[in-house]
């Protein structure tokens, strides 16, 4: 059976709840709009294979056009938004003969930084002027070193470019000084054009007690006085120059910072009890908030990197330390990278600050955790307020305001095409009146006022008898600490309260790649574990107590394990004391398109099985993510492993309970017929981002409404969304 009706946005509707402690209801909220995969951009007779990006981002001053950098492509892009819900591909300017590293609008003209260093020890680069309407390339101005960053002042009477001259970090281990030595060019400008001949070069040398001979720029920005602030990311310091005449006015250290709540371990499990001393901040993104208070993004690149962002006055006093509060933020929804715990962790990298309304907002970008903060400025006697966290994307590094048209775009710079992965996309967003549409779903604290963090959410389980509570899993992303997920769904968001961990023998458990849930009708659950035989882990069914212990492990027979891969149990039901386990994928024995739907007897110890045909293959493979009962049938999600553009096999199909007459193993297994259900591909539309590949669980809740939840893969090379939604009562599907 099929069905036209969906009910993508029926848990997309809510704004954070107060519980999560950072948010409450706003009047005015952000929403992403549209994305922009740039490979769209690609000039005629390009290979749309080839890597592209968008990092440093910017917009025409009449907000109607965005103008991208495209490093691995070599040039810039143009994106035409005068509808910005449906952003068109504006063209292409390649940049011969060197790299695109940041650009900036001035006028009716772009200048780009552009890099052209063959040789670390001989950096070299040029600015250039391009005219917007005929996006043609009118002058350039030598640099005489590697830029990375451009500003222009608000005023427009002047440009600004800081020259990193980057360290080779092969060379000694990284370890600066290495020159030669960077500095910041400045530019009068007349009508955006700057005057070569009339170039300031600010020398940095002898300011910071970190390598002052090397100091390497990293950002520029300037306020309305026509002071630039720019930081020296690795030197950790940060200067201020009078543009007129290149005179530095006044510079400081950028400090450092003692954290403490934080997950210091690269393990594969959450654990925000760790701490960390003296952290040099080492900021990217400079941005001033008026002319004496400015906000730095602290990702870090050397020896630091302290994981959130700071506000400063230009005399260098701390007015406010976000501390391990916007990454906590972060680890709430479900994008906080475990794999980046030993590192920087969030990475906060750019930033941007824009005056919406009668509001100054600061949107700092989390390049790891692959989203954008936005923080009311209260002024320099109040400490900044969270509105929003809003997924950008996979490793956002540009960001633009357009307040006059209630917009910002967001870069990401990340193209995963070689691992067949998704692209790299420019994301809108738009700020009307309403609620937020994300996240869809959001943790609680612990005890001690600590995240919850999830990902990597595989299974989806109801309770039997309350309506709203359900169960959910997590896959080996956190091997080192299985969990059980308790989910309030009767609210928007919908709501983790607790982390159960799975235990065995009253110690973490071990060796387990949880992929479904199932409660087992005693106050329990059985667990399905998807098998690798290279990393030890076996195929097999848990039965966990209400505590996540383990009660009992059943492996699977031998009988079943002929042909076995790592594609094994992707989903475990109960139907009449009797568990059905969805294999995700053919196995050595199945016939081309036919997967196994496999039971086992608690009570008797039988295996036994049937074959589900899967939908013809497209790009990649198709295979199970999930098997639920409710009535007289199973539910099982059916999808294929494309993501983005490519994606094509969302699917929920249903099979009759009385066709689930398994055969012996080892012989030939009768087929089921199946039913298309439901399309998860409109509801994933309806975020408008990329379509993500991994809708993973389903469950129909004690009521008899259905619910879905995909897959973030624990935010490696994923943009950490989690989607949570209800499609509504099983009943009217």
């Amino acid at each position: 059976m099929t069905t036209t009706k969906h009910f993508a946005m029926t848990l997309l509707a809510g704004t954070l709840l107060t519980t999560t402690g950072a948010w409450a209801q706003e009047a005015m909220n952000f929403n992403r709009i549209a994305s922009f995969p740039v490979v769209d951009n690609k000039p005629e007779g390009a290979d749309v294979n080839a890597p592209s990006s968008a990092e440093i981002i910017t917009a025409t001053e009449d907000g109607m056009m965005l103008i991208y950098s495209d490093s691995p492509a070599g040039g810039i892009g143009f994106i035409d938004i005068t509808d910005a819900a449906a952003p068109v591909a504006g063209g292409f300017l390649a940049m011969d003969g060197g790299e695109p590293t940041a650009v900036s609008v001035a006028g009716s003209k772009v200048l780009v930084g552009v890099n052209t260093t063959e040789d670390l020890t001989q950096p070299s680069g040029f600015l250039a002027v391009v005219d917007i309407a005929t996006q043609t390339m009118e002058a350039q101005c030598d640099l005489g070193g590697q830029p990375d960053s451009t500003a222009v002042s608000p005023d427009g009477t002047f440009a600004a470019v800081a020259i990193e001259n980057q360290r080779d970090e092969d060379l000694n281990d990284g370890v600066i000084p290495q020159m030669p030595a960077g500095d910041v060019k400045i530019f009068p400008l007349t009508d955006g054009v700057p005057d070569c001949d009339a170039m300031i070069t600010v020398d940095l040398t002898g300011l910071a007690e970190i390598a002052p001979e090397d100091p390497e720029p990293e950002f520029v920005d300037f306020n309305e006085a026509n002071e630039l602030a720019v930081t020296l990311q690795e030197n950790n310091h940060i200067a201020i120059i009078n543009a007129a005449d290149g005179t530095v006015t006044a510079h400081f250290s950028a400090g450092a910072v003692d954290l403490t709540g934080i997950d210091t371990e690269d393990d594969g499990a959450f654990d925000f009890s760790g701490s960390a001393t003296a952290v040099k901040r080492e900021p990217d993104a400079i941005q001033w908030l008026d002319d004496d208070r400015f906000a730095v993004a602290n990702e870090g690149d050397y020896e630091g990197g302290s994981r959130g962002f700071t506000i400063m006055n230009k005399m260098g006093e701390v007015l406010y330390e976000s501390g391990n509060s916007f990454e906590h933020e972060v680890a709430l929804l479900g994008h906080y990278p475990d794999g980046r715990s030993d590192a920087k962790g969030i990475e906060p990298e750019g930033m941007e600050v824009a005056r919406f309304g009668d509001e100054t907002l600061i949107l700092p970008l989390s390049e790891r955790g692959s989203v954008v903060g936005v923080y009311r400025d209260n002024g320099a006697d109040a400490a900044p307020e969270l509105l929003q966290i809003l997924p950008s994307g996979i490793s956002p590094e540009g960001i633009v305001a357009i307040p006059e048209r209630n917009l910002f775009a967001v870069a990401n710079e990340v193209d995963l095409i070689e691992d067949g992965g998704v692209r790299a996309h420019v994301m809108i967003f738009e700020r009307t009146e309403g609620d937020a549409q994300y996240p869809t779903i959001a943790s609680t604290r612990d005890e001690n006022g600590l995240p919850i963090a999830f990902g990597a959410l595989s299974g989806l389980a109801a309770d039997p008898s309350e309506a709203g509570r359900l169960y959910a899993v997590s896959d080996s992303v956190f091997a080192a600490q299985p969990r059980m997920y308790v989910i309030d769904a009767s609210v928007m968001p919908a709501q983790i309260t607790d982390a159960i961990t799975i235990t065995r023998d009253g110690e973490t458990a071990q060796n387990m790649d949880l992929e479904g849930i199932v409660a087992d009708g005693e106050g329990g659950f059985w667990l399905a574990n998807e098998g690798d035989a290279d990393e030890g882990i076996p195929h097999a069914i848990y039965r966990v107590n209400a505590e996540g212990a383990i009660q009992e492990e059943v492996l699977f027979p031998e009988a079943l394990l002929e042909g076995a891969t790592r594609s094994g149990a992707e989903g475990i039901t109960m139907i009449d004391g009797t568990l059905w386990i969805a294999i995700q994928r053919e196995w050595g024995n199945d016939p081309d398109g036919m997967v196994k739907l496999v039971s086992y007897s608690p009570a008797s110890g039988e295996w036994a099985a049937v074959h589900y045909p899967l939908e013809a293959k497209g790009e990649g493979w198709v295979g199970l993510s999930e098997i639920t009962l409710h009535g007289d049938h199973v539910y099982i999600v059916e999808r294929d492993n494309q993501i983005g553009a490519a994606a094509a096999l969302k699917k929920l199909y249903r099979v009759p309970v009385a066709e689930l007459a398994g055969a012996a193993l080892g012989g030939e297994l009768p087929v089921v017929t199946k039913g298309e259900v439901h399309d998860f591909i409109p509801d994933l539309a309806a975020y408008n981002g990329y379509i993500v590949d991994k809708v993973e669980g389903f469950a129909v809740d004690a009521s008899g409404e259905a619910f879905v939840v995909t897959d973030n893969d624990g935010v490696d090379d994923s943009s950490g969304e989690t989607f949570f939604w209800s499609i509504g009562a099983v009943s009217e599907l």
